[in-house]
C-alpha cells in the first residue's frame, strides 16, 4: 500500500523503520518542524526526519495542518493509508477522510485506558502492572476511534519509563506492520471502543514530579519510575533541586512522614501510612547523578530531619 507516515520522536521512528523494512512504499513522511535543542539551541531535525532523508523519502513539516496546505499535498499524494504515532498534530477531517483505508494511529496504551499525550509515563506513575499498545482508526475525538489490534505488556516492578518507551517502540511497530498487512487483506473488525471505561494521560508538567512525603513509598516509588529520564522526581532541599533518580520501597516505620530515618548507605526517608522510601540515586542541583552514599558523604543530612523545603 502507498502509505504517508506522520511520526517526529525516536519512538515513532521505529515504527517508520519497521514500516520501511516490511517493503511498503512510503510516498511521504510528515514531522515536526526542527526544533532548537541543548544549551546552545542548535536547531536539529527530528528523529523521523532524520531516517526518512537517509532512505530518500519526501519530507514535510507544517507548522500547522488547518491551513488546508497539507490536506492539497496530501490530496495530491493520495495514499492508500495515513500511519500516525506520535506525530504531536491533530489530523483535521478532510484530511482524515483522504485516505482509501482510513488513518490509523499508534497508541502506546490498552484502549481506551490512557488516552492522551504521555500514557506510558502515566501508566506506570499509577502503579499499573500491564500496559500494552493499540491501533486505531482515528476519528475527530482524542484516541477515541475504533480499535484494530491490541497487544499487552506487563511493566517490570522496578522499570521505569524510559525502558518502558524502548520496549513498546518495538511492539507498536510490529502491530502496526500487522495491522496495515491485515487491513489491506480486509482481514480485521474494529471493534467500538468503551467510552464510559476510557481513562486520560494529561502531558507531563515538571511540577507533578514534586515528590511529596505524605504518600506512601510505593506511590512515590512509582512516580520515580514513571518520570524517569524526564522530568525526573525531586524534592527541593536548601532551596535546590534534588532529582531521585532510582529508589525502593523499604521498612516500615514510626516516623513521621518526611524525615530521615537512614542516612549511611542509603537514604531513607519515612513516607505516608507508616512507609519508607530507601532513594539509591540522585542528582543534586549542578552536579552529575550520584550513589546516596556518595552524596551523605558530602552533605550529611541528620537523622529525624526534614528532607524537602516544604517540610522545613
Amino acid at each position: 500500500m502507498k502509505i504517508v507516515f506522520m511520526g517526529t520522536p525516536d519512538y515513532a521512528a521505529v515504527t517508520l523503520q519497521k514500516l520501511i523494512s516490511a517493503g511498503h512504499d512510503i510516498a511521504a513522511v510528515f514531522a515536526q518542524p526542527d526544533k532548537p535543542v541543548g544549551r546552545k539551541r542548535i536547531l536539529t531535525p527530528p528523529p523521523v526526519k532524520v531516517l526518512a532523508e537517509k532512505h530518500n523519502i519526501t519530507v514535510f513539516q507544517p507548522n500547522t495542518l488547518r491551513d488546508g496546505k497539507a490536506t492539497e499535498i496530501l490530496r495530491e499524494i493520495a495514499p492508500d493509508i495515513i500511519v500516525v504515532v506520535a506525530y504531536g498534530k491533530i489530523l483535521p477531517k478532510e484530511i482524515l477522510e483522504i485516505p482509501k483505508f482510513g488513518c490509523v494511529n499508534g497508541h502506546a496504551s490498552l484502549l481506551p485506558k490512557y488516552r492522551g499525550a504521555s500514557p506510558i509515563q502515566w501508566c506506570i506513575v499509577c502503579g499499573e502492572k500491564v500496559t500494552g499498545v493499540s491501533t486505531m482508526f482515528m476519528d475527530e475525538g482524542m484516541d477515541t476511534g475504533d480499535i484494530l489490534e491490541t497487544v499487552e505488556v506487563a511493566i517490570g516492578d522496578e522499570e521505569t519509563a524510559e525502558e518502558l518507551f524502548d520496549r513498546l517502540s518495538v511492539k507498536s511497530a510490529d502491530l502496526m506492520v500487522s495491522t496495515v498487512d491485515k487491513l489491506s487483506k480486509g482481514e480485521i473488525t474494529p471493534t467500538p471502543q468503551n467510552h464510559d471505561e476510557a481513562t486520560y494521560a494529561p502531558i507531563i508538567k515538571k511540577e507533578m514530579a514534586l515528590i511529596d512525603f505524605n504518600k506512601t513509598a510505593d506511590e512515590i516509588h512509582n512516580a520515580v519510575r514513571g518520570y524517569y529520564s524526564w522530568p525526573c522526581a525531586y524534592f527541593f532541599r536548601g532551596g535546590k533541586r534534588i532529582k531521585v533518580i532510582s529508589c525502593r520501597v523499604g521498612e516500615t516505620t514510626d516516623s513521621k512522614a518526611g524525615t530521615v530515618v537512614g542516612n549511611t548507605d542509603e537514604l531513607v526517608v519515612a513516607c505516608g501510612k507508616g512507609t519508607t522510601l530507601r532513594i539509591l540515586e540522585l542528582q543534586p542541583e549542578g552536579s552529575k547523578p550520584m550513589t546516596a552514599k556518595q552524596m551523605l558523604c558530602g552533605k550529611p543530612i541528620p537523622l529525624g530531619s526534614p528532607i524537602g523545603d516544604n517540610n522545613d
